[in-house]
Protein backbone atom coordinates (compact mmCIF):
# COMPACT_ATOMS: atom_id res chain seq x y z
CA UNK A 1 0.00 0.00 0.00
CA UNK A 2 3.04 2.53 0.82
CA UNK A 3 4.76 1.80 -1.85
CA UNK A 4 1.62 1.81 -4.72
CA UNK A 5 0.26 5.41 -2.81
CA UNK A 6 3.73 6.74 -3.55
CA UNK A 7 3.43 5.47 -7.29
CA UNK A 8 -0.34 6.72 -8.29
CA UNK A 9 -2.02 10.56 -8.08
CA UNK A 10 -3.84 10.88 -5.06
CA UNK A 11 -7.63 10.82 -6.81
CA UNK A 12 -6.28 7.17 -8.25
CA UNK A 13 -4.39 5.21 -5.01
CA UNK A 14 -6.75 2.54 -4.17
CA UNK A 15 -8.34 1.99 -0.61
CA UNK A 16 -6.18 -0.84 1.06
CA UNK A 17 -9.38 -3.38 0.55
CA UNK A 18 -8.59 -3.39 -3.00
CA UNK A 19 -4.75 -3.65 -2.61
CA UNK A 20 -5.15 -6.53 -0.19
CA UNK A 21 -7.45 -8.11 -2.47
CA UNK A 22 -4.76 -7.92 -5.46
CA UNK A 23 -1.96 -8.61 -3.03
CA UNK A 24 -4.12 -12.20 -2.66
CA UNK A 25 -4.57 -12.82 -5.91
CA UNK A 26 -1.24 -12.72 -6.22
CA UNK A 27 0.00 -14.75 -4.05
CA UNK A 28 -2.18 -17.41 -5.83
CA UNK A 29 -0.25 -16.69 -8.88
CA UNK A 30 3.06 -17.16 -7.59
CA UNK A 31 1.92 -20.51 -6.00
CA UNK A 32 0.45 -22.17 -8.73
CA UNK A 33 2.54 -20.60 -11.90
CA UNK A 34 5.75 -19.85 -12.86
CA UNK A 35 7.94 -16.84 -13.66
CA UNK A 36 6.31 -14.35 -11.01
CA UNK A 37 3.18 -14.43 -12.77
CA UNK A 38 1.23 -13.69 -9.64
CA UNK A 39 3.17 -9.84 -9.79
CA UNK A 40 1.47 -9.09 -13.23
CA UNK A 41 -1.97 -10.70 -11.68
CA UNK A 42 -1.65 -8.09 -8.99
CA UNK A 43 -1.32 -5.29 -11.81
CA UNK A 44 -4.00 -6.71 -13.28
CA UNK A 45 -6.70 -6.79 -10.12
CA UNK A 46 -5.16 -2.87 -9.39
CA UNK A 47 -5.25 -1.63 -12.77
CA UNK A 48 -8.63 -3.24 -14.54
CA UNK A 49 -11.17 -0.15 -13.10
CA UNK A 50 -8.65 2.85 -13.50
CA UNK A 51 -9.16 5.17 -16.54
CA UNK A 52 -7.22 3.97 -19.77
CA UNK A 53 -4.28 5.83 -21.33
CA UNK A 54 -3.46 7.83 -17.65
CA UNK A 55 -0.04 5.62 -17.14
CA UNK A 56 -1.54 3.42 -14.11
CA UNK A 57 -0.23 0.00 -15.35
CA UNK A 58 2.94 0.97 -15.92
CA UNK A 59 3.49 3.01 -12.42
CA UNK A 60 2.12 -0.12 -11.01
CA UNK A 61 4.72 -2.41 -12.10
CA UNK A 62 7.34 -0.12 -11.59
CA UNK A 63 5.69 -0.51 -7.55
CA UNK A 64 6.36 -4.26 -8.08
CA UNK A 65 9.51 -3.98 -8.49
CA UNK A 66 10.19 -1.32 -6.08
CA UNK A 67 8.05 -3.91 -3.16
CA UNK A 68 10.57 -6.21 -4.18
CA UNK A 69 13.72 -3.94 -3.86
CA UNK A 70 12.82 -3.55 0.17
CA UNK A 71 13.47 -7.14 0.66
CA UNK A 72 16.90 -6.62 0.26
CA UNK A 73 16.71 -4.78 3.72
CA UNK A 74 15.49 -8.20 5.81
CA UNK A 75 17.31 -10.07 3.56
CA UNK A 76 20.98 -8.07 4.70
CA UNK A 77 20.21 -8.11 8.30
CA UNK A 78 19.22 -11.64 8.03
CA UNK A 79 21.95 -12.41 6.88
CA UNK A 80 24.92 -10.44 9.13
CA UNK A 81 22.91 -12.69 11.84
CA UNK A 82 23.04 -15.88 9.92
CA UNK A 83 26.82 -15.00 9.49
CA UNK A 84 27.30 -13.96 12.89
CA UNK A 85 25.66 -17.22 14.55
CA UNK A 86 24.74 -20.12 11.99
CA UNK A 87 26.75 -23.44 10.62
CA UNK A 88 26.65 -22.58 6.96
CA UNK A 89 28.09 -24.82 4.09
CA UNK A 90 30.56 -22.93 2.01
CA UNK A 91 28.16 -23.22 -1.19
CA UNK A 92 25.80 -21.23 0.90
CA UNK A 93 28.19 -18.40 2.02
CA UNK A 94 28.66 -18.14 -2.20
CA UNK A 95 25.20 -17.78 -3.38
CA UNK A 96 24.41 -15.38 -0.34
CA UNK A 97 27.40 -12.96 -1.54
CA UNK A 98 26.26 -13.53 -5.08
CA UNK A 99 22.91 -12.58 -4.45
CA UNK A 100 23.35 -9.61 -2.39
CA UNK A 101 26.09 -8.12 -4.44
CA UNK A 102 23.88 -8.15 -6.90
CA UNK A 103 20.56 -6.56 -4.74
CA UNK A 104 22.57 -4.09 -3.71
CA UNK A 105 23.77 -3.02 -7.28
CA UNK A 106 20.10 -3.63 -8.24
CA UNK A 107 18.94 -0.91 -5.51
CA UNK A 108 21.28 1.78 -6.03
CA UNK A 109 20.22 1.78 -9.81
CA UNK A 110 16.50 2.17 -8.82
CA UNK A 111 17.27 4.97 -6.44
CA UNK A 112 19.36 6.47 -9.01
CA UNK A 113 16.28 6.31 -12.04
CA UNK A 114 13.84 7.09 -9.33
CA UNK A 115 15.70 10.53 -8.81
CA UNK A 116 16.16 11.51 -12.25
CA UNK A 117 14.07 14.57 -13.61
CA UNK A 118 10.50 13.73 -15.04
CA UNK A 119 9.88 14.27 -18.51
CA UNK A 120 6.56 14.66 -20.37
CA UNK A 121 6.70 11.75 -22.77
CA UNK A 122 5.79 13.02 -26.37
CA UNK A 123 2.44 11.87 -27.36
CA UNK A 124 3.98 9.88 -30.63
CA UNK A 125 5.91 7.97 -28.35
CA UNK A 126 6.14 4.15 -28.99
CA UNK A 127 4.17 1.93 -26.46
CA UNK A 128 6.74 0.58 -24.71
CA UNK A 129 8.97 3.94 -24.12
CA UNK A 130 5.60 5.52 -22.21
CA UNK A 131 5.18 2.23 -19.98
CA UNK A 132 9.27 2.31 -19.15
CA UNK A 133 8.48 6.14 -18.42
CA UNK A 134 5.44 5.39 -16.57
CA UNK A 135 6.99 2.43 -14.38
CA UNK A 136 9.92 4.99 -13.72
CA UNK A 137 7.00 6.80 -11.65
CA UNK A 138 6.30 3.55 -10.05
CA UNK A 139 9.77 3.90 -8.23
CA UNK A 140 8.48 7.72 -6.39
CA UNK A 141 8.57 5.74 -2.96
CA UNK A 142 12.31 6.13 -3.20
CA UNK A 143 12.49 9.78 -3.40
CA UNK A 144 10.61 9.68 -0.06
CA UNK A 145 12.45 9.42 2.65
CA UNK A 146 9.57 8.40 5.20
CA UNK A 147 7.48 6.80 2.84
CA UNK A 148 10.85 4.24 2.20
CA UNK A 149 11.73 3.79 5.81
CA UNK A 150 7.89 2.63 6.34
CA UNK A 151 8.00 -0.09 3.03
CA UNK A 152 10.74 -1.06 4.46
CA UNK A 153 10.02 -1.58 8.13
CA UNK A 154 6.43 -3.37 7.07
CA UNK A 155 8.79 -5.83 4.99
CA UNK A 156 11.16 -6.30 7.95
CA UNK A 157 8.34 -7.26 9.82
CA UNK A 158 7.01 -9.48 7.39
CA UNK A 159 10.41 -11.18 7.65
CA UNK A 160 10.23 -11.40 10.98
CA UNK A 161 6.50 -13.10 10.84
CA UNK A 162 7.77 -15.42 8.55
CA UNK A 163 11.08 -16.39 10.28
CA UNK A 164 9.14 -17.91 13.46
CA UNK A 165 6.66 -19.34 11.38
CA UNK A 166 9.87 -21.33 10.06
CA UNK A 167 11.01 -22.18 13.47
CA UNK A 168 7.59 -23.47 14.55
CA UNK A 169 7.51 -25.79 11.71
CA UNK A 170 11.19 -26.89 12.75
CA UNK A 171 9.83 -27.97 15.99
CA UNK A 172 6.87 -29.37 14.42
CA UNK A 173 8.82 -31.76 12.72
CA UNK A 174 11.15 -32.55 15.23
CA UNK A 175 14.01 -30.75 14.24
CA UNK A 176 15.01 -29.13 18.01
CA UNK A 177 17.73 -26.28 16.79
CA UNK A 178 18.41 -22.99 17.61
CA UNK A 179 16.58 -19.70 16.07
CA UNK A 180 19.91 -19.19 13.77
CA UNK A 181 18.97 -22.59 11.93
CA UNK A 182 15.48 -21.22 11.00
CA UNK A 183 17.24 -18.03 10.01
CA UNK A 184 19.54 -20.00 7.37
CA UNK A 185 16.83 -21.95 6.04
CA UNK A 186 14.73 -18.87 5.70
CA UNK A 187 17.29 -16.83 3.40
CA UNK A 188 18.34 -19.82 1.45
CA UNK A 189 14.74 -20.50 0.40
CA UNK A 190 13.80 -16.77 -0.35
CA UNK A 191 17.28 -16.76 -2.50
CA UNK A 192 15.66 -20.13 -3.87
CA UNK A 193 12.34 -18.11 -5.19
CA UNK A 194 13.81 -15.17 -6.53
CA UNK A 195 13.62 -17.11 -9.92
CA UNK A 196 10.40 -19.46 -9.52
CA UNK A 197 11.42 -21.41 -12.53
CA UNK A 198 7.98 -24.01 -12.19
CA UNK A 199 4.97 -23.52 -10.34
CA UNK A 200 6.42 -22.97 -6.37
CA UNK A 201 10.06 -24.20 -7.28
CA UNK A 202 8.75 -28.03 -5.80
CA UNK A 203 11.61 -29.93 -5.33
CA UNK A 204 14.37 -27.47 -5.08
CA UNK A 205 12.81 -25.70 -2.44
CA UNK A 206 12.93 -28.86 -0.77
CA UNK A 207 16.33 -29.21 -1.04
CA UNK A 208 17.26 -25.65 -0.22
CA UNK A 209 15.72 -26.38 3.23
CA UNK A 210 17.23 -30.23 3.80
CA UNK A 211 20.92 -29.36 2.58
CA UNK A 212 21.62 -26.30 5.48
CA UNK A 213 20.11 -28.48 8.08
CA UNK A 214 22.66 -31.51 7.69
CA UNK A 215 25.33 -29.45 9.12
CA UNK A 216 23.17 -29.38 12.41
CA UNK A 217 22.77 -33.09 12.20
CA UNK A 218 19.37 -33.12 10.86
CA UNK A 219 19.40 -36.12 8.47
CA UNK A 220 18.20 -35.35 4.84
CA UNK A 221 15.38 -37.25 4.66
CA UNK A 222 13.92 -35.37 7.87
CA UNK A 223 14.95 -32.40 6.16
CA UNK A 224 12.86 -32.86 3.06
CA UNK A 225 9.80 -33.85 4.85
CA UNK A 226 10.51 -30.72 6.78
CA UNK A 227 10.95 -28.28 3.45
CA UNK A 228 7.75 -30.13 2.08
CA UNK A 229 5.24 -29.37 4.95
CA UNK A 230 6.66 -25.86 5.10
CA UNK A 231 5.72 -25.29 1.49
CA UNK A 232 2.15 -26.71 1.62
CA UNK A 233 1.57 -24.68 4.85
CA UNK A 234 2.88 -21.76 2.97
CA UNK A 235 1.19 -22.35 -0.36
CA UNK A 236 -1.99 -23.01 1.43
CA UNK A 237 -2.23 -19.56 3.03
CA UNK A 238 -1.70 -18.13 -0.82
CA UNK A 239 -4.02 -20.48 -2.44
CA UNK A 240 -6.51 -20.22 0.25
CA UNK A 241 -6.92 -16.43 0.84
CA UNK A 242 -6.08 -16.31 -3.59
CA UNK A 243 -9.06 -18.22 -4.20
CA UNK A 244 -11.23 -16.25 -1.99
CA UNK A 245 -10.35 -12.67 -3.01
CA UNK A 246 -10.80 -14.50 -6.63
CA UNK A 247 -14.46 -14.86 -5.87
CA UNK A 248 -14.45 -11.39 -4.34
CA UNK A 249 -13.33 -10.03 -7.63
CA UNK A 250 -15.94 -12.05 -9.71
CA UNK A 251 -12.62 -13.52 -11.55
CA UNK A 252 -12.05 -17.16 -13.19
Amino acid sequence: RTVIHQALPREEQPAFPRIFSAFSIGLLGNAVLPGRIGELARVAVLSRDMERGTGATGRLLGSVFAHRLFDLVPALLLTVFVLATARIPRWAITSLEIVIVVGIVLFLLTVLVAGLEHRPVPEGARALRRLLAMARLGLNVMREPAAAVAAALLQTTGWIVQLFAVWATMFAFGIDQPLSAAALVLLLVNVATIFPLWPGNIGLLQAVAALPLRSYGVPYATGIAFGLGLQVLEMSVGIGIGLLFLMHEGLT
